[in-house]
């Protein structure tokens, strides 16, 4: 889920959503798949559950005209903090956005949830971003990145879907027995 104060210069604007690129394209990193098993239904369900709530659509909102698990890129605003969608894991490119008025607020919100694995704080001032990053529960934090996983790094949740990190050294010690022994010599 995603929290906003402002947009730059007053106006929303969004990359239009009509098209998906070829795996293949130049200049292509991701494409919006869905995990396996999940299905682009599923995530068309939550977008319209909540747009017949009250939220609107900036962009994407439907699944391409193509074979496979991919729905297109989709941003929501006018949000409710207390939208159901907020408190389910979304297997697909959904960002539904919700409005706050102080950074306290925003990490209330934000850690009123049972999941726990990643989020994304994005400022351009480092100094309260690494305070809300520090307050936020979840297992791993972006700081101005939106890509947070590392192969050296401990990747795993505070919170649900399960405990526990794997990669870099706290992965490792996953697979080890701790033991203390106080001796009086």
């Amino acid at each position: 889920m995603g929290y906003l104060t402002t947009t730059a210069g007053g106006r929303r604007s969004a990359p239009p959503a009509n098209r998906l690129p070829l795996p293949c394209s130049a200049g292509v990193r991701s494409l919006p798949g869905l995990k396996a098993g999940a299905s682009s239904e599923e995530s068309g369900e939550l977008v319209a559950g909540i747009v017949d709530a009250s939220a609107r659509i900036l962009t994407g909102g439907t699944p391409p005209d193509r074979a496979g698990y991919f729905y297109l890129p989709t941003v929501l605003a006018e949000v409710p903090p207390d939208a159901p969608i907020l408190a389910q894991e979304i297997f697909g490119p959904v960002a539904p956005v919700v409005s706050f008025d102080h950074v306290n607020d925003a990490i209330r919100m934000a850690n009123d949830t049972e999941y726990g694995l990643v989020a994304h704080v994005y400022t351009g001032d480092l100094a309260p971003g690494l305070r809300v990053s520090e307050a936020l529960e979840a297992g791993m934090v972006g700081l101005n990145r939106p890509v947070v996983p590392d192969p050296a790094a401990p990747f795993g949740c505070v919170k649900q879907p399960d405990l526990g990190r794997e990669g870099g050294h706290d992965g490792l010690l996953e697979f080890t027995e701790s033991k203390y022994i106080a001796v009086d010599w």
